[in-house]
């Protein structure tokens, strides 16, 4: 008996010794008591949450957008009566109009479009691409929609060609670059359509034709967007580029309720600048050639309307994007 309460004691120091150093150090942690990029520390699997940092005030959440969009070229809507996109390019096409009856699919469940600022290389082409061949896709209740498998993969062959595309913090080239645009309206229109995500993948950056948290990258084989048809009909999917603008829209058989997006910044990570020299410059110039971009980290959130006025939260977790550095190329000494 004197053992096992010298046992007890003993192991009651030792916990109190780990608390103490748990306290100091700072070791970041997740919701579930794990700390990121590591396996779960066994204190965790008896004690959820104790290995933690001190707590800090939660931030202030900014004010939330209006709508569906942060910086004013992109909108969207869900439900009977909220549809803010405008006219749909593609209302009087006899394509489309024989889908809908075929399909019997003659509500619009959502729709979102969005402008792309200053494409380059063949990214448009790409985007309008991977738009025409989307459009008429046909999700059957149950069925799981996956990009990939609908649009891949995105090659020379496919005729995909050399666009623009994140790796870390940098923009790469590869053969589809672009076609992530396709992946985040279709993450847009599958919030708005009140549909449950099966997977999606922020980008590493921020992209300027969607609000930070709102996004979706694709890379085959390794990054999908899929979504599961949880309604009791089909559900046809339309997408068409028109210019720099990306339209896309769910149709179906009943109108989802109404769904907004909502978003809290709770870092902002400042960009920074990288010089770099250019014997070809005149003497004493500089020239800028990537402008930089600031990091996030964003939290969001989606409000369910229900008909009778019922409104409930869904949480969709929260992304992190990189900050990356402006350059500037500096000619010759004067």
């Amino acid at each position: 008996m004197l053992r096992l309460l010298r046992w007890m004691i003993a192991a009651i120091l030792a916990l109190f010794l780990l608390w103490g150093l748990a306290s100091t150090t700072g070791i970041p942690f997740n919701a579930t008591g794990e700390i990121p990029g590591r396996p779960a520390h066994w204190l965790n699997r008896l004690w959820p949450g104790y290995w933690r940092q001190p707590q800090t005030p939660a931030p202030k959440p900014e004010k939330e957008p209006k709508g569906a969009g942060l910086n004013g070229n992109q909108e969207g809507g869900s439900g009977p009566d909220s549809s803010p996109v405008g006219p749909l390019p593609w209302a009087n096409d006899p394509r489309f109009q024989e889908a809908l009856r075929k399909n019997g699919t003659p509500v619009l469940m959502a729709a979102y479009k969005a402008t792309l600022p200053d494409p380059i290389l063949n990214e448009r082409y790409n985007i309008a691409l991977a738009a025409d061949r989307l459009a008429g896709t046909v999700v059957r209740p149950g069925e799981i929609f996956s990009q990939n498998k609908c649009l891949g993969p995105y090659t020379e062959a496919r005729g995909f060609r050399a666009g623009p595309t994140y790796s870390g913090n940098r923009i790469i080239t590869t053969t589809g670059g672009g076609v992530c645009k396709i992946a985040s309206l279709l993450y847009n229109v599958t919030i708005l359509s009140n549909l449950p995500v099966v997977e999606r993948h922020p980008h590493s950056l921020t992209v300027p034709y969607v609000p930070p948290g709102q996004d979706a990258t694709v890379a085959y084989g390794v990054y999908d967007f899929r979504f599961r048809n949880n309604t009791q009909g089909p559900i046809l999917i339309w997408a068409q580029s028109v210019g720099d603008t990306l339209y896309m829209a769910f149709y179906g058989q009943k109108p989802p309720p109404k769904v907004t997006w909502h978003h809290q910044t709770l870092r902002h990570i400042k960009t920074w600048t990288e010089y770099r020299y250019n014997s070809a410059l005149p003497a004493g110039s500089e020239r800028v050639v990537m402008p930089g971009q600031d990091g996030l980290v964003v939290r969001s959130w989606i409000t369910i309307e229900m008909p009778g006025g019922q409104v409930t939260r869904k949480d969709l977790g929260v992304d992190y994007y990189k900050p990356s550095p402006r350059i500037v190329e500096k000619g010759p000494p004067a």
